[in-house]
């Protein structure tokens, strides 16, 4: 079950191999939305601040809301695998 979870973070191999956008996890997909956020961030002037200011807001805005929707699945599915867990746990645990 760990391992499931270990595979839903893994965005390295997809970002590796795969060139078609269409294709990307969602976990790239964030990672994308993350590093452009930061770059319109850092390209700031100070002429048009209230109009970056209200942009970056809504980046910021989307860029959570895509986090919480993308734990969504993993919250849902873990009261229901929670036995396997623990049985994986306990498993390899050292009996005195």
């Amino acid at each position: 079950m760990i391992h499931i979870v270990a595979n839903w973070n893994a965005f390295f191999d997809a970002m590796i191999y795969l060139s078609d956008e269409s294709k990307y996890p969602l976990q790239l997909i964030l990672r994308n939305v993350l590093i452009q956020s930061q770059a319109s961030a850092s390209g700031m002037d100070m002429a048009s601040m209230d109009s970056t200011a209200a942009a970056q807001k809504m980046g910021e805005l989307l860029k959570y809301s895509m986090i919480v929707v993308s734990t969504i699945p993993l919250l849902i599915a873990f009261p229901f695998l929670q036995r396997h867990f623990i049985k994986g746990a306990t498993l390899g645990a050292l009996k005195s």
